[in-house]
């Protein structure tokens, strides 16, 4: 007898997905980072994690994704990463793509759209670019509403938070 695999739908995974990405932008959150998370997926498995950390590890390349792909080409053992997903909670800027493009990513999802710095759509489109070496497939969207809300509620506090500051 044939033992027949059934994924489940790509909607459902998706948002399983980004809701491991949340989390992790919770995190950044808690730690004064704005709240950001990446996951890379293979093969139905989160093979890497990250948050925003730039401000904490002094660092202006730790955003969430680039410290996700960084751990899934550790723990696979290669920095190019053709047959994964990146999942982020925020589109990502034009470091963050020229970086998923050198990992030959193969899908990016992302939740909510960022029109200040996001080249996936908003204020670019980079992944469109015929001219480039490599191409992704993109979902958009995916719990943006969620994602909104994080980065929305963090700011707000942010913001009231100098104002108490300011003499």
């Amino acid at each position: 007898m044939k033992v027949q695999v059934i994924r489940a739908p790509l909607q459902a995974e998706d948002e399983y997905f980004m809701r491991h990405a949340l989390d992790l932008a919770r995190v950044a959150g808690n730690a004064g980072e704005v709240p950001v998370g990446a996951v890379v997926v293979r093969d139905g498995r989160i093979a890497g994690y990250g948050y925003n950390r730039p401000v904490t590890s002094l660092d202006p390349t730790a955003h969430a994704e680039i410290m996700a792909l960084r751990d899934a080409a550790c723990k696979l053992g290669n920095y190019r990463l053709p047959d994964c997903t990146l999942y982020v909670t925020l589109e990502p800027c034009v470091m963050c793509t020229g970086a998923m493009f050198h990992a030959r990513i193969k899908r990016l999802v992302y939740a909510a759209d960022d029109p200040k710095t996001g080249v996936c759509g908003s204020l670019l489109d980079l992944p469109a670019d015929t001219r480039l070496n490599h191409h992704l497939a993109i979902s958009r969207g995916v719990l943006a509403d969620e994602a909104s809300s994080l980065l929305k509620q963090f700011f707000m506090i942010r913001r009231a938070t100098k104002k108490q500051d300011t003499p």
